[in-house]
């Protein structure tokens, strides 16, 4: 099977300014790239700050496959918005349209929204319901451009106050929010980083949970690495993926170790 990968323009080339970045994406061999919301600082960018990352993503070349919900601020101490009560929740929904409009207006079809941390003196159970409410807004506005929605876990190594930590934690929420919705948009984003730290036996979470999953990232364990930097053996892993029926975008974020990626080009056979 020939994988097709694309590159995290959020945590890689970023020794460039944001605008130049797809340009360098494609000079190293890549046609698609995904993104955290490139704007952490506001959930809602002026017109013409779109348009300049729409036009260098569309002069490079580089098509668009995911894309990040505002998340609060990331890379730093927030894990995302839509379960925090309170200012954080609000701008998630007013994120919810332009995110998914700007997605669509480059073809875009997957759009992840990170839960959020826990938060000291609130009852989990609100933090769960208001997630489940802010979800089934981003399911919604992901069907309006038929796009899906991902829900991804992460490892309580590095986000200690995130609750979704294992593959099966984000699957029960991806099962909640297609029973609230009943559009069957919500989907897995399996990160074999952060499941490979959280302790999973990735060849049986792939083999468990591939038919759920529309999105795939990559980094080498334990440093978040380029592959072949850690102990992950990713010829095996994409091997399961393969077995297990996986055809979608394996997105490359990981830290790199100087400019660019350290990593082969878009495509490449596995046996």
């Amino acid at each position: 099977m020939l994988f097709d990968f694309d590159v995290n323009l959020s945590i890689l080339f970023t020794e460039l300014p944001l605008l130049e970045r797809p340009a360098a994406a494609a000079a190293a061999g890549f046609t698609a790239v995904e993104l955290w919301w490139p704007w952490p600082d506001t959930p809602v960018p002026d017109p013409s700050e779109q348009d300049a990352l729409r036009e260098a993503l569309t002069r490079a070349g580089t098509r668009l496959v995911g894309l990040n919900f505002y998340a609060g601020r990331l890379p730093g101490p927030d894990r995302g918005a839509l379960s925090v009560p309170g200012e954080e929740s609000a701008r998630f929904r007013a994120n919810i349209d332009v995110a998914a409009d700007f997605a669509a207006s480059l073809g875009c079809r997957a759009l992840n929204a990170l839960y959020g941390n826990r938060v000291a003196g609130v009852d989990p159970a609100v933090q769960d319901a208001l997630a489940l409410e802010n979800l089934a807004l981003a399911a919604r506005a992901a069907d309006r451009v038929g796009a899906v929605l991902l829900v991804e876990a992460l490892n309580a190594a590095e986000s200690p106050a995130y609750p979704l930590v294992s593959a099966a934690d984000a699957a029960a929420v991806v099962a909640k929010v297609n029973a609230a919705t009943g559009l069957d948009n919500a989907r897995l984003l399996l990160d074999l980083y952060h499941l490979a730290r959280g302790g999973e036996n990735l060849p049986e979470t792939i083999a468990r949970h591939a038919a759920l999953t529309a999105h795939v990232q990559i980094a080498d364990v334990p440093g978040r690495g380029a592959p072949g930097t850690g102990h992950l053996d990713f010829p095996a892993l994409f091997a399961c993926l393969r077995d297990a029926g996986y055809g979608g975008w394996i997105g490359l974020e990981y830290v790199a170790a100087g400019a660019g990626p350290q990593f082969f080009p878009r495509s490449r056979p596995f046996p």
